[in-house]
């Protein structure tokens, strides 16, 4: 959107939870902003909230389905530096599953070449919901995007670290464009940012998902035992995901309300995980002040 700044955190989508709580970004690289966004240098606060379908933590998701709502707070600086934080609720469990805080910085190398680096901390409630997530605690995190004005082609790399390390590549590409015709007054446009994007990476979180939570026997496809061969095959940089997106925004100069549609393809799926093919829907508002 013309009046967003792009977040990070998915992703994703991530980077971190969207419905495509691509966990990321609740991917992060939660998802935690619209996708049709363009980077702007001017001092605003966002204020956002976000329902998903399912938490989907770098083309995983867990073996209860688990729909979600966020609320966002992003402050931005003339300088490029900004500072976010999160609140993650799973519907039916915690009042607040999980609070997360970060910061980092855009640049921008040329009109076509701008990136991002930034830090996220999540904090999990004690009697939160057993997402993926859990296993991690922190995410380093760095987007470099190109626009080649036909497409625009992102790569972002994710290093995630608490119970289990595991570092991620997401590497999307994008056609972004608005509508020519006004909605209800000249105020107002539609913006479209299909994409298709697919995940590399470890999975380590897996196995360490397995072992904190094999009390829950109710869940036939988490294994009860440790078993080191899933443990070696984790550690294996691998394709993960797949994934079409398609966004659609009603915009105003103050605010974007999201409708987003994402189809995801887990691959070389290990252990613990029985995924499969889903859609995900995810609706986000914002509210931009300057």
């Amino acid at each position: 959107m013309k009046y967003l700044c792009l977040l990070l955190f998915i992703a994703a989508s991530s980077s971190v939870f969207a419905a495509d709580a691509d966990l990321h970004l609740f991917a992060g690289k939660h998802s935690l902003v619209a996708d049709s966004d363009t980077i702007i240098r001017k001092r605003s606060v966002s204020a956002g909230v976000s329902y998903g379908s399912d938490v989907l933590f770098f083309g995983r998701t867990g073996p209860v389905k688990y729909p979600f709502v966020t609320a966002d707070l992003i402050y931005n600086t003339k300088s490029g530096i900004f500072l976010y934080s999160s609140a993650f609720k799973v519907l039916g469990y915690a009042p607040v599953d999980e609070v997360d805080v970060g910061g980092g910085y855009f640049y921008k190398f040329s009109k076509a070449f701008s990136g991002s680096a930034s830090y996220t901390r999540f904090f999990f409630a004690r009697d939160a919901a057993q997402v993926i997530k859990s296993a991690s605690s922190n995410d380093i995190n760095f987007k470099n995007s190109y626009d080649w004005k036909y497409l625009k082609t992102s790569a972002v790399v994710d290093y995630l670290f608490g119970k289990s390390n595991d570092i991620f590549l997401t590497v999307s590409n994008s056609k972004y464009w608005e509508s020519s015709w006004s909605i209800f007054d000249d105020q107002d446009f539609l913006s479209f940012n299909p994409s298709f994007n697919f995940i590399l990476g470890t999975q380590n979180f897996v196995q360490r998902y397995s072992l904190d939570h094999h009390f829950r026997d109710e869940a036939a496809n988490i294994s009860i035992e440790y078993d080191p061969r899933y443990a070696s095959r984790n550690r294996r940089f691998n394709m993960l995901n797949y994934s079409f997106k398609i966004p659609v925004a009603y915009n105003r100069p103050h605010y974007t309300f999201e409708f987003s549609y994402k189809y995801s393809i887990p691959v070389n799926v290990e252990g613990v995980l029985l995924n499969r093919r889903e859609s995900f829907y995810n609706l986000t508002f914002y509210y931009v002040f300057y």
